[in-house]
């Protein structure tokens, strides 16, 4: 049965938490990036995304080169193991209704699970249906 871990995107997003607010605004300029993930020592420690920088830098008047990410980051609403099921994995983002996920593992952050690349790749898992 295939896994988080093989579905999983490695090397995500991450920064440590030393990093300033402006670092995390440029790698959210991207259009793929959603999310920064903050880490200490590889553990997830935070979140921040680009409505965390306007809500906690740009409406606060903070300045952006100065703001660390470990004052503004917010814990993430949810992580998830690598060794849990796909089935499991995509019923549990349904449910909560995210779009990603953190993967971690034993407190590090090993990866990121998207709903969307988990739709993809059950949908290549499913048997073809029986021909008459």
């Amino acid at each position: 049965m295939d896994q988080v871990r093989d579905a999983m995107v490695s090397d995500p997003r991450a920064l440590p938490s030393t990093s300033s607010a402006r670092d995390a605004g440029e790698l959210l300029t991207r259009p793929e990036v959603r999310a920064v993930f903050v880490v200490e020592d590889e553990r997830l420690t935070g979140v921040v995304t680009r409505k965390t920088l306007v809500s906690r830098v740009v409406a606060e008047g903070r300045d952006p080169s100065r703001t660390l990410l470990s004052e503004i980051s917010e814990e993430p609403h949810y992580t998830i193991a690598p060794d849990v099921a796909l089935e499991d994995a995509f019923r549990f983002l349904e449910e909560h209704d995210v779009e990603r996920v953190p993967v971690v593992e034993n407190g590090r952050l090993i990866g990121v699970l998207s709903r969307s690349v988990l739709q993809r790749r059950l949908a290549e898992d499913e048997e073809p249906p029986e021909q008459e």
